[in-house]
Order: C-alpha cells, then structure tokens, then sequence
C-alpha cells in the first residue's frame, strides 16, 4: 500500500506534505484538498503535467515529493448573523412563545382558575374564534338587564390571547362578575370564592347563546336562484353546540296508554358515574339515557304513575360537551373520585334515533372506504377506533362534517377529543382547574393559569381519575374530519 508526501499548488497557495495513497481514488485525496482550501469536490480539478487526473491514478507515474496544480473556486466564506443569536434561557415569554408555539397562559386573580380553564377549554373551536372577530354588540346586549359585553369581553381576551405570552383577564373578569354576581361572591378574608368551573362553563354558554349570531346559510327558492333580499342569522351556540333529544314516556302502570314523544334541548352529555358498573365514558353516557322512572299524571288513569323515560339523541352538534358526574349531594357536597376511562375518539351512533343513524350512515360509510382505500394502497393506518385515519402523506380534501341542510351538526357520529378541563380536590368550594388542549395528533398543551407546559396523549389520559390527581371533569370533543387524496 504505497503511500506518498506530495505537493499542491492551488493559485497563489502551496500545500505541502499531503498524503497520496495509491489504493485510495482520487476523491479521497480530493475530500483532503476540500479541508484545506474549501473548493468543493465536485469543483475541484487536479491535473499533471497537463492531464486532469480521472477517476484512478492508473496514469499518472506516482511517487515521493510530486506536484499537482489544483484548480477550483473554493465556496464564499459565510457572513456573521446580523443578529446575535439568542438562547431559550435570554428569551422573554413572548419571545419563548412564538419559538415554542405556546398558547397564552392566563393569570390567576384570587381562585379564577375555573374560570381561566374554561376559556382555554373554548377557545380550541375555531369556528367560534372567527363568530368573535365577526361580532359587533347590539344595542340589545348592552342592556342592563342582559348580559352586558360578555361576548364582546370574550372577543377582546381571545384577540390578547393571540398576541401575548401571558394576559392578566382584568377587564374581562369584571365583565363577567357584572354580568354574573354569583361568581363575584367574596370568603371573610376578601379573596374571590372559588366556583363550580361547569357553572362557569354553562354561563359563558348561555351568554354566547343570546348574542353571538351567525349568518344563516341562504335557502334556495323553487327556481333555483337564492333569496338573498333578507338576511338571516341563528345562533352560533345552537348551531355548533347544542343538541337534541327525542325523549319517549311509557307508563308502566297502563299498557294501553299510548306513548308520548317530545323534543329538548342539551347544551352537553351527562355521564352518570354513581353506578359502580360504570368505568367507562361511553358505558356512562348510556347509562344516563336509559329508561329512567318518572313520576307524572296519567290522563287515561287520572292519578300520578311510574313512567318510564328513554331519550335518544336526533341532533348532533359539530362540538360536544360531556360533564362528568364527579360531584354527589349526600347530607353534604362530595367528589368521586372514581377511575373513567376516555379515549381520544369517540362514536356516539348508539346513543342517536334510528332516523339519525340512518343519516349519519353515508358519511360513515365514506370514512369505512377511505380508510379501506388507505390499507389496499399499503399506508396501513395505525387505528384505536373504527373510522380513524392517520396517513403519512398530507390530503388534499377536507370534507364537510356538517350535513348540508344543518350548519354545525355533525354527519358522522365520530368524535375527537380536543380539550379538557380537570378538577384536582375533594370538592367544588376549593381544589384547582386545569385546561388541556390538544395542539396535534400527539401534542397537548396544560394551561395552568399562566403556566403553560407541552405534554403528550399519554398525559392526556391519565386524567381518567381514581385518586387525589387531576380529574377529567368536562371534556370538549370536536368533529372528526374527513380528508382524502380526491374528493368524492
């Protein structure tokens, strides 16, 4: 293996002493002429004596203490930053923000976490963030009797949300005690009381429902042409969070009594837990519709009878609240802390009429396909529920999860998880509320108060209860969509 000191003169620059080994190619002694002058292999042109040399030294005369003339322009030398580069440890929170891609953290102003999780929990739908950029008050919701600036407040505090690290919600915390005086309540050494966070829930709700209007999606006339001469509105509320019941009534103490059926209304899903069968949320959302005793009068008897009540869902909203049922009333307030287990999908088509199974049918048929499609073109999807999809290449296609005559219903049945809100305590009156929020497929965000940290899916699921950590008291699910390489 001879191995030769040789020279290389490279413009106005002599080398000496470079090691040549014969059984190596040229592109060896190459990468060592790029250490030392910069020129890229692939630039570089050695020759001898005239010749460039090729791929092998078959056909030069190799020995000790030769010269080379090396031709090539070496890559220009890269210029200092014109800004200093700056740590994670320097960086101020807005700074750290915007490099991590945090949401703002919310202070705590004397036991609001109820109320700072809440916030968090709403703000991961984003069709109510963009109804917030679009709402103006009325001169109706500036009555004293209604509930003064909410909406607008709420509006103010998502858009500082968006543009700092960390906001202090001053303004939007007096809005809200004005508008809701029970919150505003004070304990004997001045500090706020802590409160219920699904009482809050319900009253932000509650105060979105009768302000925040969306437009209505216009109907189409006989010929075809739409009526657009008056304009529509519904409530942004009853169109992507409420839903609707089909409650049945049979009593049980006079077969011949025909049944009675009628409508309500729900703003979320109670998940009973009492029931020691109960461990998991879906087993307790059935539990809390199936036939349940009532008392009432009977017209064909005339007296009050047992009645059995059975209610199934034939309305389905695009966003799903669930509460819970961690707190029972025996002679005293108390937390159950019992373990029920969540999972990061959700299909609620048992829970629906046979007429809306019927509807939801051809969309969950489409996600069947789809995914079918996926495992016969061999990009197997890693699955935990009938209709999820994970691909590796990004669709091109988002398909509506509404039904088209039905503007923030849901047309599948399927279900995502996108935020939480947990209870650490043994009761309402005290303890703390935590918010989390899903970022991606296997990102979460736990928003508590002004710390906010990233945590993962497994986090996420040990928030299932069974002790003195935090519990899953209101989980927010969202509409699974649909995506495809083409559309149908």
């Amino acid at each position: 293996m001879p191995n030769y000191k040789v020279k290389v003169k490279w413009g106005k620059e002599n080398f000496d002493g470079i090691d040549l080994n014969s059984d190596d190619e040229p592109v060896v002694f190459k990468a060592q002429l790029f250490a030392l002058t910069g020129v890229q292999v692939d630039r570089q042109k050695i020759m001898f004596k005239g010749k460039v040399i090729g791929n092998s030294w078959d056909t030069v005369p190799l020995k000790e203490g030769m010269q080379f003339l090396m031709m090539g322009t070496a890559d220009k030398i890269p210029e200092a930053p014109k800004e200093k580069p700056k740590f994670i440890e320097d960086m101020s929170d807005n700074e750290l923000t915007t490099v991590l891609d945090l949401p703002a953290g919310l202070a705590n102003l004397g036991n609001t976490c109820y109320l700072n999780a809440t916030v968090q929990c709403l703000k991961t739908i984003p069709e109510l963030r963009d109804a917030l950029q679009n709402y103006h008050a009325s001169a109706h919701s500036e009555r004293l009797y209604d509930t003064p600036g909410v909406t607008a407040s709420l509006r103010d505090l998502f858009e500082n949300m968006d543009q700092n690290a960390t906001v202090t919600p001053v303004v939007f915390l007096a809005v809200f005690h004005m508008a809701f005086p029970r919150f505003a309540e004070k304990s004997q050494d001045g500090h706020f009381m802590q409160h219920d966070a699904f009482e809050c829930w319900t009253s932000l709700l509650r105060s979105l429902q009768q302000d925040l209007k969306i437009p209505e999606p216009p109907a189409e006339s006989g010929d075809g042409n739409e009526q657009s001469a008056i304009k529509k509105t519904v409530s942004f509320i009853e169109s992507y969070m409420e839903g609707h019941y089909v409650v049945t009534l049979k009593n049980t103490e006079a077969e011949d009594e025909p049944e009675t059926k009628s409508i309500e209304k729900f703003l979320h899903l109670s998940c009973f837990i009492s029931n020691h069968e109960v461990k998991y949320l879906l087993s307790g959302l059935k539990y809390s519709i199936s036939g349940e005793s009532v008392t009432k009068f009977s017209p064909t008897l005339q007296k009050d009878c047992l009645y059995t009540k059975r209610s199934l869902i034939n309305r389905l909203p695009a966003y799903l609240t669930i509460e819970i049922m961690r707190y029972e009333y025996k002679g005293k307030e108390a937390k159950i802390l019992k373990e029920i287990k969540f999972s990061m999908n959700l299909d609620v088509f048992e829970l629906c009429t046979p007429e809306l199974q019927e509807k939801l049918s051809p969309m969950r048929t489409k996600f069947k396909e789809y995914e079918d499609k996926i495992v016969d073109i061999g990009r197997v999807p890693k699955s935990g529920h009938e209709g999820a999809i994970e691909k590796t290449e990004k669709p091109k296609f988002k398909h509506p999860y509404s039904f088209a005559d039905d503007i923030g219903s849901n047309n599948s049945g399927y279900y995502d998880l996108q935020a939480v809100l947990t209870h650490k305590g043994r009761n309402i009156a005290s303890g703390h509320n935590v918010g989390w929020i899903r970022k991606s497929k296997d990102a979460w965000y736990q928003c508590n108060d002004d710390n906010v940290n990233m945590v993962t899916t497994e986090d996420i699921l040990k928030l299932s209860g069974g002790g003195d950590w935090h519990c899953a008291y209101l989980l927010l699910y969202g509409p699974r969509i649909l995506e495809s390489d083409e559309p149908f």
